[in-house]
C-alpha cells in the first residue's frame, strides 16, 4: 500500500497531544484563500511511500514520542482523500500502541456507501480528529474555500454521533472569519456536538505566501495582516463562553 506524501515532520508540537510524527499527505479539494500549503493541492503528486517505510521511520522517533504522550498525526492536504492508505497505516500504528490523529477539513466527506464503509473502518483505529471548521456561513465558506460547508458540517455531526474525540480548529482571518456574529453561530453549532475536547483559534499568518508565488498563483489575501492578540482572545472567548466543552 502506497500513499502520495508531500512531506514529514518528525517532531511536531502543534498537531495533537505530545510530540507528533506528522505526515503531510498530497492532494486537497478545497482552495482556501489563506492556505499555507498550496503545494499540497494537486492530487497524485508528491513522493510515493509505503506504509512500511513510514512505520520504519516513525519507530526511530518512538521513544521520544511515547515519552511525551504523543503519536502520529496525518495532515495535508486532505488525508481522507487517501483513506485506504490511512486505514493500513493506522492499523500498523495500533499494533505498536501509537496514538493516532487526523487533521482534516472534512472537504471530501460524502455519504456515498463505499466512503462511509471505509470511514467506519478508519475510525476504529483513530484516537483523535483535528477538525478544521473554516467558516460557519455557507456563502462565505464558498468564497473562502471554493466549496460548500454543508458536507463538512455533516462530517462534524457524524463524528459527534460516533463519539470520536475532536479538537475544533478555526483560523482567524481579519475581515473574513472574525465577525462576532459568525463566531457566535459557529459556537452555537459546536455546542450541539458531544465529542469536542478542545477549541483552538489559530491566528492567520503569511508564512506560506511565498509558495503561492513559486506556483505562479496570485495570493488572494494580499494586504491582510495577521490578527492582533486582542482579536484572537476575543474570538477565543466567544467560542468558549457559548460552547462549553464536554
Amino acid at each position: 500500500m502506497k500513499g502520495f506524501i508531500h512531506s514529514i515532520e518528525s517532531c511536531g508540537t502543534v498537531d495533537g497531544p505530545g510530540l507528533r510524527y506528522v505526515v503531510f499527505m498530497q492532494g486537497c479539494l478545497l482552495r482556501c484563500q489563506y492556505c499555507h500549503n498550496a503545494d499540497t493541492w494537486e492530487i497524485g503528486k508528491g513522493k510515493e511511500m509505503t506504509v512500511e517505510e513510514i512505520i520504519a521511520d516513525l519507530q526511530t522517533y518512538l521513544p521520544f514520542i511515547t515519552a511525551s504522550g504523543g503519536g502520529i498525526t496525518v495532515s495535508g492536504g486532505e488525508p481522507l482523500l487517501q483513506i485506504d492508505f490511512l486505514i493500513e497505516l493506522f492499523k500498523e500504528c495500533k499494533k505498536l500502541g501509537i496514538h493516532t490523529a487526523i487533521d482534516s477539513s472534512g472537504g471530501c466527506y460524502t455519504t456515498e456507501e463505499t466512503f462511509q464503509r471505509k470511514l467506519d473502518e478508519l475510525l476504529q483505529y483513530t484516537d483523535l480528529i483535528l477538525l478544521d471548521l473554516k467558516h460557519i456561513d455557507e456563502k462565505k465558506h464558498r468564497k473562502l474555500t471554493g466549496k460548500t460547508n454543508t458536507h463538512i458540517l455533516q462530517f462534524a455531526k457524524l463524528l459527534s454521533e460516533k463519539r470520536i474525540p475532536v479538537w475544533i480548529r478555526h483560523v482567524l482571518v481579519p475581515t473574513i472569519t472574525d465577525d462576532p456574529d459568525d463566531l457566535r453561530r459557529l459556537a452555537a453549532f459546536i455546542r450541539t456536538l458531544k465529542n469536542v475536547e478542545k477549541i483552538e483559534v489559530l491566528p492567520y499568518h503569511k508564512l506560506g505566501v511565498y509558495k503561492w508565488k513559486e506556483l505562479g498563483l496570485a495570493y488572494p489575501l494580499e494586504g491582510i495582516e495577521p490578527p492582533s492578540e486582542e482579536s484572537v482572545q476575543t474570538a477565543y472567548n466567544i467560542l468558549h463562553e457559548t460552547a462549553p466543552l464536554t
